[in-house]
């Protein structure tokens, strides 16, 4: 069998790393990181900041320095996005669906997101005889995927549906509408899913079902409308005084969680997704720079939290040499962050962290020892 050794590798980048933690896939990072010498740099980047993701970051890295971009303790919306949210019951989800996609222009694109990888596949058979949609989920294969994307960002197949394979990191221009079939498993990808209009200071719509066994999450939502200015049906509120709450920390809930995928919801499409049109995309968060122990490669490690501030269109992209610095699309944060250590101005602190002074444009940058 063949064999790749990864003895010589210096750079490691862990990207969407609470993501992959949500799926269970602690043990093969783990695995994977032993195999590569300790001297490296690193790159990690996560949407939200956890107690797990803390765990494993404090394991793997050496040193390093966080750096928070725009507001990490409050999960915001981008309020370019109107939002619906209507309390419906679930026979009558297709009806409204096909009202919503008929109130849109001829050829906008639009996303609806269902729960699960049969209800994507029922959905888009039944959409195909009025509309040209397709469907993307994790059982496609690489080349259905890319075939379907190109598609849809051509505008050859204007409607897709998706469950949350594509609810992070999906950057398609002039997606106007997207559409909450079924409601996610926790406010937090909420606003990943919606977060797929909206961007570079575009406006967008999101439309929501929402129904009597989603009403855990209704308190969360409600806070993520208000904080949005977005009206707040009355419905929704009712469930949110008779108790519902809880949905934002669905994912980290139980300290006894074990990192196997069961703890993190079972019922859960636990879709991956590998492709080049797929990057980290997110609108506020936090990045590391850290050291490491040996020093011959000075580590620098970036943890990029996204949906913590979506003002500027809910995404932004680190790739090591990104250029790409349009407000919502990315900042090349590495390169303009770190990329010339002589130019940037530095201070060390007490604890020996290395606090960097330049911030990128139109983003609160703190810089701290989490």
């Amino acid at each position: 069998m063949n064999r790749v050794s990864l003895h010589q590798v210096s750079y490691l980048v862990l990207d969407e790393a609470d993501r992959m933690l949500d799926m269970g896939f602690e043990p093969q990072i783990r695995k994977i990181v032993k195999q590569i010498p300790p001297k490296r740099q690193t790159l990690m980047y996560t949407a939200t900041w956890p107690r797990e993701v803390r765990k494993i970051a404090s394991d793997l890295l050496a040193n390093p320095v966080q750096v928070n971009i725009g507001n990490t303790d409050q999960l915001v919306a981008n309020k370019s996005i109107t939002q619906h949210v209507e309390v419906i019951p679930h026979m009558e989800k297709s009806r409204r669906l096909d009202q919503i996609l008929r109130s849109q222009d001829p050829g906008s694109k639009s996303i609806i997101f269902c729960s699960t990888k049969r209800m994507c596949d029922q959905l888009a058979r039944n959409l195909s005889r009025q509309y040209r949609a397709s469907a993307i989920h994790g059982d496609k294969s690489q080349a259905e995927r890319d075939s379907v994307l190109n598609d849809f960002r051509s505008g050859r197949c204007p409607v897709l549906v998706a469950t949350d394979v594509a609810a992070r990191g999906l950057d398609i221009k002039d997606i106007r509408v997207v559409v909450n079939y079924d409601f996610p498993t926790g406010v937090e990808d909420y606003v990943h899913r919606i977060g797929r209009t909206g961007r570079a200071g575009a406006t967008g719509s999101a439309y929501t079902f929402f129904g009597d066994q989603d009403s855990k999450y209704a308190s969360d939502l409600v806070k993520i409308l208000e904080g949005a200015n977005q009206s707040v049906p009355p419905q929704l509120k009712e469930m949110a005084l008779r108790g519902g709450y809880g949905g934002r920390s669905r994912r980290w809930a139980s300290s006894d969680d074990s990192y196997g995928g069961q703890g993190y919801g079972a019922k859960r499409s636990t879709d991956s997704f590998n492709n080049n049109n797929f990057g980290n995309q997110a609108g506020g968060g936090s990045s590391f720079h850290s050291s490491s122990s040996g020093g011959q490669f000075g580590d620098t490690t970036s943890f990029h939290g996204s949906v913590r501030n979506n003002q500027t269109g809910d995404n932004a992209s680190f790739p090591p040499s990104s250029s790409n610095n349009q407000a919502g699309d990315g900042l090349s944060f590495h390169e303009r962050f770190y990329g010339s250590r002589g130019r940037d101005q530095s201070r060390t602190s007490n604890d020996g962290f290395r606090a960097r002074s330049r911030s990128p444009p139109g983003k609160p940058v703190e810089v701290s020892n989490w």
